[in-house]
């Protein structure tokens, strides 16, 4: 699956977490525009999972989920040898400073709000890759 690309551009895997289909697409949208490919999860579970199989350069995780929420799969995620290294950008609609500051104390690279301004995300898309 190591096709060359133009310009020896390398197009990053990105797995977009989120409960909701509408946010999903238009994070897939941004993300695409941006040059990446997306990959989806509608909740904490399969994210996991697919973040070991798929293994994403950089995930944007949705905090509130049913079932496991973002933080929970934050933490999941950092337990496991195969999936600890990848950073994850906590992308909420909760964006109060203490909020913020939770995320990012959780261990993620970033914490972008709702509704996501995408140039916004995409520099933390690229940030968390060159990190």
């Amino acid at each position: 699956n190591n096709h060359t690309q133009d310009a020896g551009v390398k197009m990053s895997k990105i797995l977009i977490v989120d409960d909701s289909p509408a946010q999903l697409y238009q994070l897939r949208q941004i993300v695409e525009k941006g040059g990446h490919q997306a990959v989806t999860a509608e909740s904490g579970e399969r994210a996991i999972e697919l973040a070991g199989c798929e293994n994403p350069e950089v995930i944007l995780m949705d905090i509130v989920m049913p079932g496991m929420s973002g933080y929970q799969a934050k933490r999941q995620l950092g337990k496991e040898k195969s999936t600890c290294h990848i950073p994850v950008i906590f992308v909420s609609s909760k964006d109060g400073e203490a909020d913020r500051a939770w995320g990012l104390r959780q261990g993620a690279r970033e914490y972008v709000t709702k509704p996501v301004n995408p140039n916004l995300l995409l520099s933390a898309i690229s940030e968390a890759m060159a990190a």
